[in-house]
Order: C-alpha cells, then structure tokens, then sequence
C-alpha cells in the first residue's frame, strides 16, 4: 500500500475507534461500503448500517446492501421513505437535495439516539467538495460525520484502498440519487424514476460504463457516457437498438451529450455563486 494512503486508512481507523459507537448511512456504494468495512473492523458489533428503501434508488444497489452488510458481520437494518409524496420536493427546486438528505439523516439521527449510538456517518469524500451539494449543508446541520472527507480521501483512493481490502466494490461504477438525471423545475415523478432506471439499465447491460439518462419534459433524452462509450453507441447496429429502446419508452428525440459522463451536468445552469 502507498504509504499516504496507509497513513490515511490508519488515521481513519483511530477516528472511527474513538467514536465507540456509530450508525453508517449505507447505501452499498464504493464510499460507503469502504466506511462500513473499516467501521467493523475497529467497531465490531458497536457499528449499525441503515439503508434508506426509497423510490430515488436504483433497485440493484438496495440489492447489494443487505449481502454486503452480512458479508462484513454488520448489523443492518432498513427503513422505508418515499419522498415523492413532499411536494417541496417533487417541484424539484435547486435546494431538493438538501430536503431529501434533511428529512433521512433527521431519521437516522433519532435511531441513534433511540439506540444510544454516539455518532451517525456518511460517506462523504473530497471528491464531493468541489461540486454544488446542498445536501452537505442538512449533513452538518445535522451534526452528522463524514470520516472519509475528515481524512481527506479522494475517490481514487478510495478505490485503490477498497482494492486492498478485498472489496468487491473497489470497481464498480457510481450509483446516485435518480431523481439528479430530472433537470431542476421539471417535476420529479414515479414514472420518470422508473423510466430512467430502465434505461440506464439497458445502457449498462450493452457495456457503457457511467451511463447516465437525463430526462427532459421536451420529450429529449440526454445520454451520458463515459468518453471511450461514445463512438459505440454511435456505431451501427448499437445507435438503432438504442433508440428503439428509448422510443419505446416515450421519448420523441435520442441524443448523446459529446462531453461525456460527468457528475453533477445539471448544475451547469445554476449561477455560479451557488
């Protein structure tokens, strides 16, 4: 192991020990998962996963949690939310990340308490930092940890980490919030959310890593890709599957944005002072 980054996994196991006790927001996520793993190897049974069953998550990560959780000997439980029926939250304003992430860590933050579990934690990293994330700001209201981001660690070194723990997540593409694909003022909807996770699917069953759906009212569909997955899906044979798919699915117009997969696209339109 590098020595920065054993210095840093190091430090992270002295600051989860010294908390005693900690409930982990697992969402079965490379960062999360890598909290959880370290969390038991110095918390042992003194350490509670909590996953959120919500309408925003993909179904194939609500999968994982539970196999992983038991995989790392780590007591799990999940809690149902559905924040569809807020209707703040569906009018789907800049702050909607921040009323989703207020109301589910306000609910781990009352398990805690109930279980007389010191400190609640999220997987937070540096990686988080640059981008517009009003949802940091309901974690600090909140007073809830973010150890990753505490030590420092980048997302590549969160996977280089996991690789040396054995973590089968060490790889696996990002997985978000599927309400993020909507663009800001479009309202967020059940069928939206279904719509999108179908496609991504499909996307990611053909081989495209980072596949990300934006889901326009105009009737567009906006794909992401990693780089190297452009040119496949415009190649013969794949660009037609594609569209008969999306088609299928309701939307008029197929396009790819050339810019590739990056996190956060949407917020590009925000001012920049947010």
């Amino acid at each position: 192991m590098e020595a920065n980054l054993e210095e840093k996994y190091f430090r992270l196991k002295k600051c989860l020990a010294e908390m005693g006790s900690a409930l982990v927001s697992y969402s079965g996520g490379v960062d999360s998962t890598l909290l959880l793993a370290v969390g038991s190897e110095v918390l042992g049974e003194n350490l509670l996963a909590v996953t959120v069953d919500s309408p925003l998550n993909p179904r194939s990560m609500m999968d994982a949690t539970s196999k992983m959780a038991a995989r790392l000997k780590v007591e799990h439980i999940t809690i149902k939310t559905d924040e569809l029926t807020d209707a703040n939250f569906t009018s789907n304003p800049p702050e909607r990340c921040y009323l989703c992430k207020h109301a589910r860590f306000s609910k781990l933050v009352d398990i805690a308490a109930r279980e007389g579990i010191s400190e609640v934690l999220d997987g937070s990293q540096m990686n988080d930092v640059g981008d517009y994330r009003p949802g940091m700001d309901a974690v600090a209201e909140l007073s809830v940890r973010s150890p990753l981001l505490e030590m420092e660690l980048y997302k590549f070194e969160i996977r280089a980490l996991s690789r040396e723990l054995g973590l089968a997540t060490w790889n696996t593409p990002g997985v978000t919030c599927l309400a993020t694909r909507i663009p800001y003022g479009q309202k967020i909807t059940r069928e939206k959310l279904g719509v999108i996770e179908q496609c991504e699917e499909f996307l990611s069953d053909m081989g495209m890593k980072n596949a990300r759906l934006r889901f326009y009212d105009t009737g567009i569909a906006r794909i992401e890709v990693s780089p190297s997955g452009i040119p496949v899906l415009a190649s013969d044979g794949v660009r037609e599957r594609v569209v008969d798919k999306l088609k299928a699915l309701g939307f008029t117009y197929v396009t790819v944005d050339l810019a590739g997969y990056r996190t956060g696209s949407l917020n590009e339109v925000l001012p920049e002072n947010r």
